[in-house]
């Protein structure tokens, strides 16, 4: 009979290493160990969260009074170019396996940390690709109905970081995956994938404990209206000038301007707060450099909104999710 563990610290499943403890935790290793830890959290009307890889999150160092469930379904299965994946996968070893039966659609995802199913809850992107580009559906649990559904890639309502499942807040959990890829030569696969782990390492600061991009970049619509002419320019241009700043105008996947730079245009760069730090190599991480908690994190997040609007009148939207 499956139990909650008690009193689990949350810091060693978070990529930041910050984090306070779990009243319970349990790790559900099936679809129906899922449904009974949240029928157990319900009849000991226990508040539920949802862990994934513990990458796009800052834990609060108070923890969670409640159950952290961690899916960790690891079934991978491939039939001809379909293959379903279980929520709990990382994504580095759902490439190792696509990539191995050359299988192409996902090597945009190279380095990316985190589970699969946490890349479908914020259709994780980059280098102009997203999550939502292969699914073909998606199998979760209604926690409120207590039944699994499952989703074509439309109900899903993927948007840019985000989906159905984000906006739903936990009370739907994603189970397995099925993506639609695409035959492809593996030596091709394989060399594009360990391109993008190479940007990674050159660009992120890897070096330090971090959970990914604080912000999402800033839709250029955001900044000067669609259609107007200096939209148009800036488009044609792929920059655009702000406030004495020059911005590059890139696709991901829409025309958007980096919030990165937004920070370091703001005088951020290198800027700390207790242990935690505004990443010199790339100011849109707050890196964990000396035993930072999440307080410190929170503070520089609140920090950056707060200059970046001053100076270029632009709201920043986090990426992360806090708990």
């Amino acid at each position: 009979m499956p139990k909650f563990k008690e009193d689990i610290s949350l810091s060693k499943f978070s990529h930041y290493k910050i984090g306070g403890p779990a009243r319970f935790f349990f790790e559900a290793k099936s679809e129906k160990d899922v449904q009974w830890a949240v029928k157990e959290a319900k009849k000991r009307r226990l508040p539920v969260f949802i862990l994934g890889g513990g990458t796009n999150l800052l834990i609060g160092d108070n923890g969670f009074d409640g159950l952290v469930l961690r899916p960790a379904i690891q079934d991978i299965t491939v039939k001809g170019s379909t293959v379903m994946v279980g929520a709990g996968v990382l994504m580095a070893d759902l490439l190792k396996r696509t990539a191995a039966r050359s299988l192409a659609g996902l090597e945009w995802a190279g380095g990316l940390p985190g589970t699969v199913g946490g890349a479908i809850r914020g259709n994780a992107g980059c280098f102009g690709g997203e999550v939502k580009d292969t699914v073909a559906s998606v199998r979760s649990f209604d926690v409120k109905k207590m039944k699994v559904v499952t989703r074509t890639a439309k109900q899903c309502a993927f948007a840019y970081r985000h989906s159905i499942f984000k906006k739903k807040n936990g009370a739907e959990i994603v189970l397995s995956v099925t993506f639609a890829l695409a035959k492809g030569n593996k030596k091709e696969i394989t060399k594009v994938i360990q391109e993008r782990i190479r940007y990674r390492k050159a660009h992120h600061p890897l070096e330090h404990p971090n959970i990914g991009s604080i912000f999402k970049n800033v839709p250029l619509h955001a900044v000067c209206r669609k259609g107007s002419v200096r939209y148009e320019k800036a488009l044609r241009d792929l920059g655009l000038a702000l406030k004495g700043s020059q911005f590059s105008v890139k696709t991901d996947p829409f025309p958007v301007i980096s919030a990165g730079k937004l920070i370091s245009e703001s005088g951020l760069r290198g800027v700390s707060a207790g242990g935690a730090m505004i990443s010199p190599k790339h100011p849109n991480f707050i890196v964990n450099v000396l035993d930072a908690g999440s307080v410190d994190v929170a503070r520089l997040i609140t920090l950056a909104k707060s200059e970046v609007r001053r100076k270029f009148r632009i709201p920043l939207e986090e990426e992360v999710q806090l708990l």
